[in-house]
C-alpha cells in the first residue's frame, strides 16, 4: 500500500517589503528535476489507490456519459463562399473531422447530411484523429482555409504547452509545401490573396508580443515582423473583419487597447493606427461596408460608459468625433457587435444572462438611424435562466443570424433567425440518448445576500422531485440534500447557464447544482467585475461563503453533504474558501488551481505574471497590493489551528495538474496538496497530475469523460449520494 507522499523540505526565503516568507517546496518548480517528477509519480499513484474502492462507480458513471452522447455525430453545416463546412466524430474515435462540401447552386438552407454516410464531394479538411496518432495530446489552435479555398492553415500543439506548430496543407490538388513555422499562438488571419497570412508569436513569458507575415512557398526564416509590443502587459492578436475586407489587429492589456487594421487586399503595406491607446479605455471595432459601400467603423468602447456603448464613424472621416448609437446603459454590458450587411447582431447581458438582440439596419446615407435599439428585438431564449450566444456566422450577406440557446435543463440548441421577421428555424437540437426528459428536471435563480447586501445570483438546476418550484418559478429545497456549487468569479468571465448532458449523473443520484455567479465575474456587468479585482478581490471569497452559508440556512443542504468546485482562477477560489470556512465544505475539487498567487504575481520570469498585474495587483512594486494577495492566497494562508486554539481539518480535496500547464504551474496545486497534510495529518488531500497535458486536460474526448467520471465517483462517494 502506498503511503502518502512525502518530498524533503527546502526552505526558501522570499522577501517583499520588508516581510519575509519562508516556502519549503518552493523547488519543486524544477520541472525537469528527476525527484519531482517522481513525486508526481508518486502522487499519482496514491490517488489510484486510495481511489481504487471507487473503480467499479467509475467504470459505471463512464458508461453512463458515454451512453447519453450521440458518439457518431455532425455538426450544422456552415457556409463559408462556395462551400459548407462541418465537423463529424466517429464512435470509437477521440477526435473530431472537419468536412466540407461544395454548395448546389440556388440552395441556400444547410443541407441535412447523415452522421453515418459519406457524401460523394465531400473533402475531409482535417482529420485529428490522425494527426494525433503517435501522441498521447493533441489540440488544433489553427485551422484557417485560404479565402481562394485552396490551402488550409492548420496548427498543432501535441505538449499542451500553446505552442502550435503550423503548416500549410493543399486542397485543391496542388503540390504540397515545405512551410513549417513553429511557437505559433492563436490567432491567425489570411490575406485576399491567399499568398500571405498573419499569425503572432509569443515570448518566453507566453505573451504574444510580435505579429508576423509569412508568403506561403518560402521558408520561415524569410518572415516579416510587422509588430512587436514591448510593454509587458500588452498581449497582440490578429483576426480579419467579418465582411473580409480588412485585416484587424489588437494590442490589449485587461484594461486598455489600441487597434490597427490593413486592407486585406495589400497583405504588404503598413498597418494603420485606428485610435492610440489611453490607459484604462478599452475598444474593439468592427469594418462594415453598406450597400452603397461605404466604409464604417463600429467601435464597442467603455469610454465614458462603464458598461460600455457603440459609436460609429465613416473610416476616411478619421478628424470627425465618433457618433453614438447605442448609449451607456448601466448594468447592461454589452458584450459586442457584429456588422452584416443589412442587420447588427448586439450580444449584451441582460437581467444576469447572455443575449442577443438583432437589429435591422436602414437603407440611405445613415444606416443605424437614430432609434437602433427600438428596431432590435432579442432573441427568444425560453424560460430564464437561459444562455443565448452567436453560433457560427461565416457569410457577410447573411439574411438569418445563427445562434445557439441552451439552459440548464436545455440541451443546446442551434437554430437561424430569419431578420426580417423574426422567425427561429432550429436547426439541430443536442440530442440525449437514453429518453431524456427535461420536464423531470427544473431550473431557476436564487438570489443571495452577500456580506455588504449586495444580491449574489445563483443558479440551480436539480431533479424535479428534490426540489419545490411555486407558480412564480421560485425554487425551495424539499430537504437537505447533496449538492454541488461550482464558482469562478475573475477576469469579467462569465460562467452561464448551460446544458450538461454529463451533469444527469449527478442529478438522477438526488444531488443539487449549481453555479454562484461572484464578483469577480461578468455576469451583472462592469462593474460586478470591479468589485470582485485587485483591492477588493476578497468580496468574490466571500460571495461564495455567503451562497454556502445561505444554503445551509436555507435547508438546502448540510455542511456534510456540500461540495464546491471551480479551476484555474476558481480553483484560487476554492483554495480561498478553504481557508476563510472549511467548516461549510464535506470535500473541494480544485482544478488547475492557482493557489500559489502571490509567489506567482513576484515573479515577473513566469508566463501571464505581468499581464495579470492588472487584475490582482502587482505585489513587487505595491506594499498594499502584495498585504492584499497575502491576506488571501491560499498557500500562504494553510492554517494548523482555529482562532480558538483547536486543530483546523480541512475539507477533503481533490487537486488537478497538467505538467505542460503554462498558465497554472503544475508546482502550485502539488505544493498545497502538501502543505495541507503538513498542518494535520488527518487532512485529506489527493493530487492527480496529468504528466502529458496542460490547463485543459487531457484532449481526447473519451480520456475526459474517464477522468470527469472519476471526479462524479469522487464527489458522489463523499456526498452519500446514492438516491
Amino acid at each position: 500500500m502506498p503511503s502518502t507522499p512525502q518530498v524533503p523540505q527546502r526552505p526558501f526565503e522570499i522577501t517583499r517589503h520588508g516581510d519575509t516568507r519562508v516556502d519549503p517546496y518552493y523547488w519543486l518548480n524544477e520541472r525537469d528535476n528527476a525527484d519531482v517528477l517522481a513525486h508526481l509519480r508518486a502522487e499519482n499513484a496514491y490517488l489510484a489507490h486510495e481511489l481504487a474502492h471507487l473503480a467499479p462507480l467509475e467504470a459505471e458513471l463512464f458508461d453512463e456519459i458515454k451512453s447519453r452522447i450521440e458518439e457518431t455525430d455532425i455538426s450544422v453545416p456552415v457556409r463559408r463562399g462556395d462551400w459548407w463546412y462541418y465537423e463529424r466524430t466517429r464512435e470509437g474515435l477521440n477526435y473530431p473531422i472537419s468536412c466540407r462540401l461544395r454548395v448546389t447552386a440556388g440552395v441556400t438552407s444547410p443541407p441535412e447530411i447523415s452522421p453515418e454516410v459519406d457524401l460523394a464531394g465531400e473533402q475531409v479538411i482535417l482529420d485529428e484523429n490522425v494527426e494525433a496518432q503517435g501522441h498521447d495530446f493533441l489540440s488544433v489552435g489553427v485551422m484557417a482555409v485560404s479565402p481562394d479555398d485552396a490551402w488550409v492553415a492548420v496548427g498543432t500543439d501535441f505538449e499542451g504547452d500553446e505552442r502550435h506548430r503550423v503548416s500549410v496543407r493543399p486542397l485543391a490538388g496542388q503540390d504540397p509545401l515545405d512551410d513549417v513555422l513553429d511557437d505559433v499562438y492563436y490567432g491567425f488571419a489570411w490575406a485576399s490573396d491567399s499568398r500571405h497570412f498573419f499569425y503572432t508569436r509569443v515570448d518566453d513569458a507566453m505573451r504574444p508580443w510580435q505579429l508576423w507575415r509569412h508568403e506561403i512557398g518560402t521558408p520561415s526564416a524569410n518572415d516579416v515582423m510587422v509588430l512587436q509590443e514591448d510593454d509587458a502587459q500588452y498581449n497582440v492578436s490578429v483576426g480579419r473583419s467579418r465582411d473580409d475586407d480588412v485585416v484587424l489587429v489588437a494590442v490589449s492589456s485587461s484594461s486598455t487597447s489600441e487597434m490597427y487594421y490593413l486592407d486585406a487586399a495589400t497583405p504588404t503595406a503598413d498597418f494603420v493606427l485606428i485610435e492610440p491607446r489611453r490607459h484604462g479605455v478599452e475598444y474593439s471595432v468592427e469594418h462594415f461596408r453598406d450597400a452603397q459601400g461605404r466604409r464604417w467603423w463600429l467601435k464597442v468602447t467603455n469610454e465614458d460608459a462603464t458598461d460600455f456603448r457603440l459609436v460609429v464613424r465613416r473610416v476616411e472621416f478619421i478628424d470627425e468625433p465618433w457618433r453614438e448609437v447605442i448609449a451607456h446603459r448601466p448594468g447592461q454590458r454589452l458584450d459586442g457587435v457584429d456588422a452584416f450587411a443589412s442587420f447588427l447582431a448586439i450580444s449584451e447581458r441582460y437581467e444576469g444572462s447572455a443575449a442577443v438582440r438583432i437589429a435591422p439596419l436602414l437603407d440611405g446615407d445613415d444606416p443605424f438611424g437614430e432609434d437602433l435599439l427600438a428596431r432590435a428585438r432579442f432573441v427568444d431564449g425560453g424560460q430564464p435562466p437561459t444562455t443565448v450566444s452567436l453560433s457560427a456566422n461565416a457569410m457577410f450577406d447573411a439574411t438569418a443570424l445563427r445562434v445557439s440557446i441552451t439552459s440548464m435543463v436545455t440541451p443546446r440548441l442551434v437554430a437561424d433567425i430569419d431578420v426580417a421577421t423574426g422567425a427561429m428555424t432550429i436547426l439541430k437540437q443536442q440530442r440525449v440518448l437514453g429518453g431524456y426528459d427535461a420536464h423531470a428536471y427544473v431550473t431557476g435563480r436564487l438570489w443571495v445576500d452577500a456580506s455588504d447586501g449586495v444580491k449574489i445570483p445563483v443558479s440551480v438546476v436539480a431533479r424535479r422531485d428534490v426540489v419545490d418550484v411555486d407558480d412564480a418559478g421560485n425554487l425551495r429545497a424539499r430537504g437537505a440534500a447533496p449538492f454541488v456549487l461550482y464558482g469562478y468569479g475573475s477576469y469579467e468571465i462569465s460562467i452561464d447557464p448551460t446544458f450538461s448532458s454529463v451533469r444527469l449523473s449527478l442529478l438522477d443520484r438526488g444531488v443539487i447544482f449549481a453555479i454562484a455567479h461572484v464578483r469577480g465575474g461578468g455576469e451583472m456587468g462592469r462593474s460586478w467585475y470591479e468589485m470582485g479585482k485587485l483591492a477588493q478581490k476578497p468580496t468574490t471569497f466571500s460571495d461564495f461563503v455567503s451562497v454556502a452559508r445561505h444554503l445551509i440556512a436555507q435547508g438546502w443542504t448540510t455542511p456534510t453533504q456540500l461540495a464546491a468546485r471551480g479551476g484555474s482562477a476558481g480553483g484560487l477560489l476554492m483554495g480561498a474558501v478553504m481557508n476563510l470556512a472549511p467548516e461549510l465544505f464535506r470535500c473541494v475539487v480544485a482544478e488547475v488551481p492557482f493557489v500559489d498567487a502571490l509567489t506567482t504575481m513576484l515573479d515577473d520570469s513566469l508566463p501571464l505574471t505581468v499581464g495579470e498585474w492588472e487584475e490582482w495587483g502587482n505585489p513587487d512594486a505595491s506594499p498594499e497590493a502584495y498585504r492584499t494577495m497575502k491576506s488571501y492566497a491560499p498557500y500562504d494562508n494553510v492554517r494548523v489551528t482555529n482562532d480558538d486554539a483547536t486543530a483546523r481539518y480541512y475539507p477533503h480535496l481533490f487537486a488537478a495538474a497538467g505538467l505542460n500547464d503554462s498558465r497554472v504551474g503544475y508546482w502550485e496545486p502539488a505544493k498545497w496538496v502538501l502543505k495541507l497534510r503538513d498542518a494535520n495529518p488527518a487532512n485529506v488531500a489527493l493530487l492527480k497530475t496529468e504528466m502529458g497535458a496542460g490547463h485543459g486536460g487531457p484532449s481526447g474526448r473519451y480520456d475526459a469523460w474517464r477522468d470527469e467520471a472519476q471526479i462524479l465517483a469522487y464527489l458522489i462517494h463523499e456526498l452519500g449520494a446514492t438516491a
